[in-house]
């Protein structure tokens, strides 16, 4: 390997490690703001926190990657425009071409990891993630009593607290309603000036320690034959109550019900589920054929036959007496009404099922959608480099997030036209990249030609010879 192309990989490297750390970081926080209220105080361990957030960051690599390679392109080759390297490395006899040639083998290998990655590790990540994430959204909060609600978190209790302490365990005002388990009417209501809640070491009970307070009890009479009840009344300086906690704690939901989703699956999976979604719309449409030709027995015979020589009326419309065109008109709107009535489910079903092969097919062109676009935003970075010869920073990134725009504008508008039946899966998937790619092309070999596409002062003298010639004509 010659010197030129190490000094090129390293220039590269680095800037891409630390964008795509940037972009894995600011991602990372988007999605901790939209879901805070779903994890914030709801009394998770600290690695459920840490294994989603690990997740997560998995599942944004498809996002990050791409825009990284942009980035950092053109960071790369606008520090080396801007430092006269290019022009050193020109002025050697070296094309740009030959000094793209390295990165151009290092993005194409890291394409081949990322559809690597989007093939055997994401659909993995997905899986974790929405069903972890799904866990964590249905979980409880921990906040288990409240101020002035009445919470029913506890099976068989109802507890109401007027006012708690800034500290969250010094309670005020408490009532306590338990109802009978087997509803056979005996219930207790607890009244207490104050408590003290915790938890126990083994965090399986909460434990509510009452002060000054009075407890009503209705049981049952001891007498069968007397049938009214006995209230009592106990009155407390301190007592403890228990509230189990097993039943608060987060429950994971099997993965298995998860696997059917589209993200879930590698190609493998991906195309045996679109061949078996075909065969079923197939054999579909014969058993609907099938329903149909019972009643298609008036188009069947034909106008004019060999055979027959005087054909058959097409209905009975043709009858002269009036009740006998209504008795036909009923009857043909009756049989209409059948058919629409047995294939109104069926149109359904079929709905879905195609609208299900769509997205299936779609995340399959996906697959090797990530990895060609790493390869064209590096086509369109490299050279934007080379041409405004700025590193660092600053315009780089702002040119780098327009044109990351762009490609997930496009992006997102082929893939929702696609789900929705207006183009095909794979003109959905890849009307982005057919775009973009002429653009880097068109860049590159601008920047070969050492263009001045973005001088501004080329395009005064073109505007000012322009003014000139029609002031002439003029």
């Amino acid at each position: 390997m010659k010197k030129i192309h190490l000094l090129l990989l390293k220039s590269f490297i680095r800037p891409f490690v630390v964008t795509l750390v940037i972009v894995m970081f600011v991602l990372l926080m988007l999605f901790l703001f939209k879901y805070i209220d779903d994890l914030i105080g709801k009394g998770f361990q600290w690695y459920i926190i840490l294994e989603l957030m690990m997740y997560n960051s998995a599942t944004n690599v498809a996002m990050a990657l791409p825009l990284s390679v942009l980035l950092s392109s053109i960071m790369t080759y606008g520090s080396l425009g801007e430092n006269y390297e290019l022009v050193a490395i020109k002025s050697a006899g070296i094309s740009l071409r030959r000094a793209m040639y390295p990165m151009m083998v290092v993005v194409v290998l890291l394409s081949i990891a990322a559809f690597a990655f989007s093939d055997y590790m994401l659909p993995v990540a997905n899986l974790k993630y929405y069903s972890l994430l799904y866990d964590a959204r249905q979980q409880k909060s921990a906040d288990l009593i409240p101020e002035n609600v009445f919470s029913n978190r506890f099976p068989g209790y109802t507890i109401r607290v007027k006012h708690k302490d800034p500290d969250g365990q010094t309670l005020y005002d408490i009532m306590i309603y338990q109802g009978s388990p087997d509803n056979s009417g005996v219930q207790n209501v607890t009244f207490a000036k104050s408590g003290l809640m915790y938890r126990t070491k083994d965090n399986l009970y909460l434990v509510l320690k009452l002060k000054d307070g009075i407890r009503y009890q209705e049981d049952k009479s001891d007498v069968s034959f007397n049938p009214r009840q006995r209230f009592t009344r106990f009155r407390f300086k301190e007592t403890e109550q228990k509230f189990d906690l097993s039943g608060l704690k987060m429950k994971r939901t099997d993965e298995s019900e998860f696997r059917s989703a589209a993200q879930m699956m590698n190609l493998r999976q991906l195309k045996h589920f679109v061949d078996s979604a075909g065969h079923s719309i197939d054999s579909s449409r014969i058993s609907n054929y099938n329903l149909l030709s019972a009643y298609l027995k008036y188009t069947t015979v034909p106008v004019s036959s060999k055979t027959v020589k005087k054909p058959l009326p097409a209905d009975s419309t043709r009858a002269k007496e009036t009740s006998a065109k209504i008795n036909a008109l009923n009857n043909a709107i009756s049989e209409v009404n059948q058919i629409q009535d047995a294939l109104r489910s069926r149109v359904n079903t079929h709905e879905e099922a195609s609208r299900n092969i769509r997205r299936y097919m779609l995340e399959y062109q996906k697959k090797f959608t990530l990895g060609a676009a790493c390869i064209v935003l590096f086509l369109i970075g490299a050279p934007l480099g080379a041409i405004i010869r700025k590193g660092g920073l600053g315009l780089p990134v702002v040119v780098s997030v327009i044109f990351f725009l762009i490609y997930y504008i496009i992006g997102t508008i082929g893939e929702k036209s696609a789900k929705e039946g207006d183009w095909s899966p794979v003109t959905g998937a890849w009307v982005a990249i057919a775009i973009l790619l002429p653009i880097g092309l068109f860049l590159s070999y601008k920047a070969a030609t050492d263009s001045t596409l973005f001088d501004i002062e080329a395009y005064k003298r073109f505007f000012g010879r322009l003014k000139l010639k029609l002031t002439k004509r003029a």
